[in-house]
């Protein structure tokens, strides 16, 4: 995909890899930016920094728990702005427990937004797209989304079922000149990420690399991006010595 001169929607877009993405298609020549998150202020910083780059920008403060008020924000936003070209589902939480130790609301929490918020957005977004025949929806999954993680079991589930229905989209809305990406990243140093406990030996990666491991992949009409070589040793440790991968696993799992 050519980014330049299109219009591109980002969620999560107020911090992390969702706002090093939005930075980075400004900088590679996106023409227009709809950038999605809860935080309005934070929100408007991301603004502020790309309409100095010459960017035109629109924010939508918008909780993607509240379906109906996703579905208000997209059907304005496409009345007003379209054609849209590229979805980016950055918006995600994750909470850090063994599994006897979660507590519902988080587990609610980050279903809900990982994945059913993910959903309703791409449902909405993907039938406008399929109506103007053109369109590429970027999910971002995660490693765990490949490799689960001890103390990590929801946010696990919810990037494996990303990439699932990643996956099964991707053939689904081929017809319709749709293309349906998955970046898996590793570990990325962001907000989110510095309230874990970190497993041994991992090496957090900066959301700009996983920003520009993107934009290579959008050129390259990838299907799945890893982003790391730590991605990539982990998954052909999977395929190859499963076994052995779970008790590295499961030694270098931070006590929660």
């Amino acid at each position: 995909m050519n980014i330049k001169g299109k219009t591109a929607l980002v969620t999560g877009a107020s911090r992390g890899i969702g706002k090093a993405i939005a930075l980075e298609l400004a900088q590679q020549g996106i023409k227009h930016l709809l950038l999605v998150a809860r935080d309005r202020q934070r929100l408007a910083e991301v603004a502020a920094e790309i309409t100095n780059m010459g960017v035109k920008v629109t924010t939508l403060s918008v909780d993607l728990t509240k379906s109906s008020s996703i579905n208000i924000a997209i059907a304005q936003a496409w009345r007003t702005h379209r054609p849209i070209h590229l979805l980016v589902n950055c918006a995600g939480v994750a909470h850090q427990a063994p599994f006897l130790q979660t507590q519902l609301p988080k587990v609610e929490e980050e279903i809900s937004i990982n994945l059913l918020g993910m959903m309703t957005i791409t449902r909405l977004m993907a039938k406008r797209m399929a109506n103007q025949k053109e369109g590429t929806i970027v999910n971002v999954s995660s490693l765990m989304g490949k490799v689960a993680a001890p103390t990590m079991s929801t946010y696990s589930a919810t990037k494996f079922a990303i990439l699932g229905f990643t996956q099964a989209l991707r053939s689904e809305l081929a017809g319709h000149n749709i293309k349906v990406i998955a970046l898996l990243p590793t570990l990325t140093d962001t907000d989110m990420a510095r309230n874990l406990r970190l497993f041994r030996w991992v090496m957090p990666m900066t959301p700009e690399k996983v920003a520009r491991a993107l934009i290579s992949g959008l050129y390259k009409n990838s299907g799945e991006i890893l982003v790391g070589w730590q991605s990539y040793l982990a998954v052909w440790c999977q395929r190859i010595f499963p076994q052995l991968l779970e008790k590295i696993l499961l030694f270098s799992a931070p006590t929660v």
